[in-house]
Formats: structure tokens, C-alpha cells, sequence
């Protein structure tokens, strides 16, 4: 259910109707955040969406759940009518539909690389415990040990992203009705 009054015109597009009416700055500038993520990530693909994935099972985002880097995230631009120098789904193979099936089992399933498996503990906990994965010394050794201080501080700042878009279109109840949000705010 939607929870902000959208008229019956824009009822397939709730993220664009806001974008357009409601906290304009505001969503341009989630748009711009959202966006940076997908553009400028130096991540691996697989890195990337095993914890984008983790984070939209969180987050109860259908859309976000639903939605596949090396496939969407093209469309995301394509309003402007030119493809960026570099996406995310420059970043390698892009993972098949068992990889996103196995996220959340990524304690167990054998499909994940350490890096991978690292990526998606790190989403799962910066969603669930920050604080305690902030305090984690085990944890952090062995972040240190696979990646390098960029490639962390890429992919704290893309789970912040995740979480916190991913919650409004959820919260706001867009999530059932709408493109994603960086395609939808366009």
C-alpha cells in the first residue's frame, strides 16, 4: 500500500510523481547518490550484488530484490541518452539467477568466492548490527586481509545507499508499484 497521496494518473510511477511534487532537492539528490553507486563502484559485479542482494532481502524492496545490476543498471541512464564511460556491469561476469538464490544462505552455499562471502557478511551486518560489526576485530582482520581501504569504503558507502533508498521505497510502499527508484525519479 502507498503511503503518501498519489493521484490516479500516477499511480504506476509513485517515485516519479514525488520526485516531480514532494522534497524535489531531496530526491535529486538520492537519484544522484543512488546513481554514483552504479556508475563509480570498483567493486566486482558479484561483490557487488551478492551484497545489493543481501540488502533488498533486508530491506523487504521487492523491486530492489527483483532488479539485476548487469541487466538494469544500463537503464538507469537511459534517459539521458548516454551511456556513462563505466557501470557496475563493467565489472566482471555478472552472476546467474542460482548466485541470487544463494544470497541468503551465503554462510553455507559453496557458489561464493571469500571476497563474496565477505562483501555480503559485511552488508548483512551493517543492516542488522552496526554496531557491533563497528567493535568486531575478527571481522575487520579479515576485511583488511581481501580488501583494499577503497574497496571498503565503496562498499560501506553502497550498502548505505541500499539500505537507505532501499527502506523509503519500501516504507512508502512504492516498491510494489514502481521501477526502481533511479530509473523511476528520472
Amino acid at each position: 500500500m502507498i503511503r503518501i497521496d498519489i493521484p490516479e494518473d500516477d499511480a504506476a510511477n509513485p517515485y516519479g510523481y514525488a520526485a516531480r511534487v514532494h522534497g524535489r532537492e531531496l530526491m535529486a539528490t538520492a537519484d544522484a547518490f543512488s546513481k554514483a553507486v552504479y556508475q563509480h563502484s570498483i567493486l566486482s559485479l558479484r561483490e557487488f550484488e551478492g551484497a545489493r542482494s543481501r540488502i533488498a532481502q533486508i530491506n523487504g524492496c521487492i523491486v530492489c530484490q527483483q532488479f539485476r545490476a548487469a541487466k538494469d543498471a544500463p537503464s538507469m541512464f537511459a534517459a539521458t541518452g548516454v551511456r556513462p564511460d563505466h557501470l557496475i556491469s563493467d565489472n566482471g561476469p555478472a552472476p546467474d539467477e542460482a548466485f541470487y538464490a544463494a544470497v541468503e544462505q551465503w554462510r553455507i552455499s559453496p557458489l561464493f568466492s571469500p571476497r563474496e562471502r565477505t562483501a555480503i557478511e559485511f552488508a548483512e551486518r551493517f543492516a542488522e548490527e552496526p554496531k557491533v560489526i563497528a567493535d568486531d576485530e575478527d571481522f575487520w582482520e579479515r576485511a583488511h586481509a581481501l580488501f583494499s581501504d577503497a574497496e571498503i569504503v565503496d562498499l560501506a558507502h553502497s550498502v548505505a545507499a541500499w539500505i537507505g533508498l532501499g527502506r523509503v521505497a519500501h516504507v512508502l510502499g512504492f516498491d510494489s508499484v514502481c521501477l526502481p527508484f533511479v530509473e523511476a525519479a528520472q
